[in-house]
């Protein structure tokens, strides 16, 4: 599924970056980077952290976007490393439980 489609079906912010033909066919939901590193590839990753440290790990495992929840914002340095690496950077209002429940229908459906 496109991210395009995903972002506008579930109201999600689009923070920075090229939505453009990005394909979204699996997600995680976790907030240890550790964890999301070992859980192998994943296109789009829901979680409530918001440092540049996100951006490293979506680079190692190949995540497309990063959805932030709980209404809470990105750092500027999160930005600026979102922007060299071309990773969308996403944020919304809801909890990560929602968010996961949403895309996780949408990609099922």
């Amino acid at each position: 599924m496109l991210l395009e489609k995903i972002i506008e079906s579930i109201d999600l912010e689009l923070v920075t970056g090229d939505v453009e033909g990005k394909e979204i066919k699996k997600g995680y939901t976790s907030d240890l980077l550790s964890e999301v590193m070992a859980s192998g590839n994943s296109d789009i990753w829901i979680t409530v952290q918001s440092h540049s440290n996100i951006v490293a790990v979506a680079t190692i495992i190949g995540v497309k976007a990063i959805v932030l929840v709980n209404g809470r914002e990105y750092t500027q340095d999160t930005m600026d490393k979102a922007k060299e690496e071309d990773i969308c950077l996403l944020r919304s209002k809801q909890d990560a439980f929602v968010i996961t429940g949403k895309i996780y229908a949408m990609l099922q459906g």
